[in-house]
């Protein structure tokens, strides 16, 4: 199909269900921006972890969604740093328990059976987490 086809595909599929235009919606705020900046870091913290325990180890979820939460300790990292919070800082590479050689072992505990596995699952998890919150939002 020639892309004046594809183009005329999505029109037909968004005239169909009424899907509204990006470029019809108002431009967003930079508070709006940080809204959504923290509600999607504190989501992937959180709430997603739930759905890798539901989707990969539904019999003890409720134990690998807990493990999946104290992999969150890695942030004890933070307070070792001056200041402790900054936003303009990528955690990823500057903090120790965030640095490339902390995510090798994170990998490689990737090659481990059991609790040893989800930890490391959870730690990478948190390293793409807090990766997303620093290169893909404006700061």
């Amino acid at each position: 199909m020639c892309l004046m086809g594809q183009l005329n595909l999505v029109s037909l599929i968004c005239r169909t269900f009424k899907i509204i235009r990006l470029k019809n919606l108002p431009p967003m705020d930079s508070s709006d921006i940080a809204l959504l900046k923290t509600f999607t870091h504190y989501f992937l913290h959180f709430v997603f972890p739930v759905f890798i325990a539901l989707i990969f180890y539904r019999d003890h979820w409720k134990k690998v969604y807990l493990i999946l939460l104290a992999t969150m300790l890695v942030d004890l990292d933070h307070l070792f740093a001056n200041p402790i919070f900054d936003p303009d800082r990528a955690s990823v590479g500057f903090h120790f328990l965030h640095s490339y050689y902390a995510i090798a072992v994170y990998f490689l505990m990737l090659f481990f059976k059991g609790n040893i596995r989800i930890i490391g699952i959870g730690l990478l998890f948190h390293m793409l987490t807090d990766l997303q919150d620093f290169y893909l939002w404006n700061h």
